[in-house]
């Protein structure tokens, strides 16, 4: 146990001393030191925003070191960050961002179309330090609208003002699919070129409305006929198969099998619950009787039989037909009729 206490009493003796020699050395010289961190906090003062960087929602940050340059492999996020004041740091907005613009193009007869544009566009997050380093914060300017002028003034060049005014075969867009690849390559993500209008002189402007109207009316007409020739191809089969169905009935019908026909519609009618008034035709060589209805009909006169019941007249009034009427009388149609 004293060996112990002899040791804990040796390391405190220590420690005294090297406090006692820290006092010693620091009190001379505690002038100095004062002045030096009132120094240190004015220029944390006077420095603070080259220190302390807040980086905004929706932006990025590139990083400079004044003795290794561009740190092209660190994005800097939103947020606070706590920078040398020697270094740099550089904002790039990394929200998609439209801007419009106008570019004159010349077709192939010499004439000036002017596009009116719009260009979405993003910079590339990852590659946002090769992009400080290579192309800068002005990217718009240097890389995405001269781009987009080249390409469409090489892709349309070669075209007619009629075939670029109306997009014929998807001129305009393969010209702005190839605009888009051509920024890509820079570090910058079009989304899409939007044209939202094309300016020509107007005479060539009528010109060529006037002859896409002409053109609409020609496929109009050309489709009226064709819908003229099928209808009149329909009613031409229509009138031969009614020729046809008139030519066939023709050769079978015969005036046996008409009044055949009359006397069956006759007894039907007469075998009807309803009341009648009869009617003998006198024309032909058969005279058919006509039964009409006659439901209000007022009493019979003195001297005539009155009606009587629907139930017990329905046999009656077939027995009433002219006697050998219906006799001998065969079907037509049967084959075995005399």
């Amino acid at each position: 146990m004293s060996a112990d206490a002899d040791a804990a009493d040796t390391e405190r003796s220590h420690d005294e001393a090297a406090r006692t020699g820290w006092r010693r050395w620091l009190a001379p010289r505690m002038p100095f030191v004062s002045i030096a961190l009132q120094l240190l906090l004015l220029l944390v003062i006077l420095f603070a925003d080259r220190i302390f960087i807040r980086i905004q929602a929706g932006e990025a940050g590139v990083l400079w070191n004044r003795f290794t340059g561009t740190q092209v492999s660190k994005v800097f996020d939103e947020g606070l960050h706590i920078i040398s004041p020697l270094d740099e740091m550089t904002y790039y907005e990394v929200r998609k961002q439209v801007t419009r613009h106008s570019l004159d193009v010349l077709s192939n007869e010499g004439l000036t179309l002017t596009l009116d544009l719009a260009i979405r566009y993003q910079p590339e997050y990852d590659l946002l330090g090769m992009l400080h380093e290579r192309v800068g914060p002005e990217y718009l300017t240097r890389v995405v609208v001269p781009q987009t002028e080249s390409v469409l003034r090489k892709q349309l060049g070669d075209a007619s003002a009629e075939a670029i005014y109306t997009n014929e075969g998807g001129l305009l867009t393969r010209a702005m699919l190839a605009a888009m690849e051509e920024i890509g390559r820079n570090f910058v993500a079009v989304e899409d070129i939007i044209i939202r209008r094309i300016q020509l002189p107007e005479s060539i402007r009528a010109a060529i409305e006037d002859k896409i109207t002409q053109q609409q009316l020609l496929q109009s007409y050309v489709f009226r006929q064709q819908t003229a020739e099928r209808e009149a191809e329909r009613k031409r089969i229509e009138a031969g198969g009614i020729a046809d169905y008139q030519r066939i009935v023709d050769e079978t019908l015969s005036d046996d099998l008409l009044d055949y026909q009359g006397i069956r519609a006759t007894r039907e009618l007469a075998a009807s619950a309803n009341g009648k008034t009869v009617v003998i035709g006198a024309g032909g060589d058969l005279a058919l009787p006509i039964f009409m209805n006659d439901q209000g009909a007022r009493r019979p006169p003195s001297g005539m039989a009155p009606d009587r019941p629907a139930g017990d007249d329905a046999e009656a009034d077939v027995d009433a037909a002219p006697s050998g009427l219906l006799e001998g009388l065969d079907d037509p149609s049967d084959p075995n009729a005399r």
